[in-house]
């Protein structure tokens, strides 16, 4: 469905068309938003959570995967099969956009292969559980960057503070270069969600996400490569490949696409804060990484902090309709 209209984008979850007021996205003057779930008042949330469980899941396995490819063999593999899939089933326009509308593209897809390309160098030298807490920073510091209200603040101080426990209170120990790696992952993370955000709003569907993620697929294929070489060619590599794309890629990032039509991005920074927890489970049933006390109390904080902060939205959201109700 043509966009067009669309000619200025409003505070997150809204745009504005020539003609009309800004409105929520997904509402009937601006992009087709999604059905079901999503416009439940808890769906955004849910969709969120459920892709931090597919991907931190699926990168799991992924680590499983080094071994055969390599990982910068994995990225390439994760993002060409994951664009392969979206294109076949989203089949998106080309025809139609503007400049910004590519332009968006082109960051959103830089950033998705920066964000993978990063992270699995640091998964690839450091625990998992370590490599997320450390990559979640990225959001956090844009949720107290991005954020208007003080509740917010507080609860991704809160989740700091989970994410610091689950480093045992330092990361001293761990590889240099692949802490490194992790916090780069991170800065190119909080950079996704912007532009993850922004192609929401500029193109209908999963239209915008299939077209980004063939542009990151590009971007990573000579690393591949030049890395893997004729390894990625092997049929059960590509099994397990297909099986990492659709769990680290297609399903969580169509889920976050559509989380964040409808959910803040400040918000959203704060819900990526229960990826450590979700990563140590992770790791700890797929990859043996147990868990100490010490990290099942941190994962009880940035758990808390998401609650909170899904609470904060909740309600500002029910004050913000009977303002305009009234």
């Amino acid at each position: 469905m043509d966009i067009s209209p669309v000619k200025e984008a409003g505070p997150v979850g809204t745009v504005v068309g020539p003609e009309s007021p800004a409105v929520p996205v997904g509402g009937a003057q601006g992009v087709p938003g999604p059905k079901g779930l999503a416009g439940h008042r808890f769906g955004p949330v849910v969709l969120v959570v459920t892709g931090g469980l597919s991907v931190q899941f699926g990168s799991a396995l992924a680590v499983l995967l080094m071994p055969r490819a390599g990982a910068l063999g994995v990225v390439t593999l994760r993002l060409v099969l994951a664009a392969a899939v979206l294109l076949i089933v989203c089949r998106p326009k080309v025809r139609g956009y503007g400049r910004a509308d590519w332009g968006t593209i082109v960051a959103f897809g830089a950033a998705m292969a920066g964000m993978n390309i990063l992270f699995y160098q640091a998964a690839d030298r450091i625990p998992l559980g370590a490599a997320v807490t450390l990559e979640v920073l990225g959001p956090l510091i844009l949720s107290v960057v991005a954020s208007r209200r003080l509740m917010n603040l507080l609860w991704a101080g809160l989740a700091l503070g989970g994410v610091v426990l689950l480093s045992g209170g330092g990361f001293d120990r761990l590889d240099p270069l692949g802490a490194a790696f992790a916090l780069a992952a991170g800065a190119m993370w909080a950079t996704y969600i912007v532009f993850s955000a922004r192609t929401g709003r500029r193109f209908p569907q999963a239209d915008g996400l299939a077209l980004a993620m063939a542009f990151g697929a590009v971007l990573s294929l000579p690393l591949g490569i030049a890395e893997a070489g004729d390894k990625l060619l092997v049929p059960s590599t590509i099994g397990l490949g297909l099986a990492v794309a659709l769990m680290s890629s297609v399903l969580p990032y169509t889920l976050e696409l559509l989380a964040l039509r409808r959910l803040p991005a400040p918000t959203f920074a704060i819900l990526m804060s229960l990826e450590p927890a979700i990563a140590a489970t992770a790791g700890f049933l797929i990859l043996s990484q147990a868990l100490s006390l010490t990290d099942a109390l941190a994962i009880a904080l940035v758990i808390a902090a998401s609650m909170g902060a899904v609470r904060t939205q909740v309600r500002a959201a029910a004050r913000e309709r009977g303002r305009v109700a009234g």
